[in-house]
């Protein structure tokens, strides 16, 4: 198997699709939500824009059906989605998640979680075990600029102290790879939600989590 060519410092995972199962959830929060205006979206259409602001992602949507993107408009929207999706929404960590972390985290590995799900969410989400084993978060109503713009990957790193170039990301979707790539971050992709073709920009490209440990230098 591929190795990077780094021996990271911190290893920095996405939230959705990659510690959490919940791409699916989210595709039907937004479907259902969108469906009352005559919008109609697709699961590529959520899941390629994973790790986006909820309001530019919102807008995209809307401009692509010709409807002014208001701020009233949005915000509502955005109201009818979280309750869809706390109402559908079953947590769910994939597989081993627990284990890895507290694996790479216990040979010296620093963790990081970057996510644009809003904080007070990712406390309600993730459960404490989990959340304990990232030294740090940056969610998404902590930063100006969300993902594909660097900022929510180079505070990550400004928070634990260290260079872009010595963090390894770990994302699902092509915004998530752009940010962490234009951070100065290696980066590898997971298919849990997309398709290989839709992840080559990354340094590489896994099927499980449990790959992790073989990519990293000895």
């Amino acid at each position: 198997m591929p190795k990077l060519k780094i021996k990271p410092a911190a290893i920095i995972f996405d939230m959705d699709g990659v510690i959490i199962d919940s791409m699916p959830y989210h595709f039907l929060a937004w479907y259902e939500a969108l469906r009352p205006y005559g919008v109609r979206v697709s699961c590529f259409d959520v899941y390629s824009k994973e790790g986006e602001k909820w309001n530019d992602t919102l807008k995209d949507l809307f401009i692509q059906s010709g409807i002014k993107p208001v701020p009233k408009l949005l915000r509502e929207v955005f109201i009818k989605r979280q309750k869809i999706f706390k109402k559908l929404f079953k947590r769910f960590v994939f597989s081993g998640v627990e284990k890895l972390l507290a694996s790479l985290k216990g040979q010296g590995y620093a963790l990081g979680l970057v996510t644009g799900t809003p904080k007070n969410e990712v406390n309600s989400i993730l459960p404490l075990k989990v959340i304990s084993l990232f030294k740090v978060i940056v969610a998404g109503d902590q930063v100006k600029k969300g993902k594909p713009d660097p900022e929510p990957y180079l505070r990550a790193a400004g928070l634990f102290g260290l260079s872009p170039s010595s963090c390894l990301v770990i994302e699902n979707a092509p915004l998530g790879i752009e940010s962490a790539k234009r951070a100065g971050m290696s980066c590898v992709a997971i298919t849990t939600s997309l398709p290989k073709e839709y992840l080559k920009k990354a340094d590489l490209i896994i099927n499980k989590l449990q790959e992790i440990p073989s990519l990293i230098k000895p």
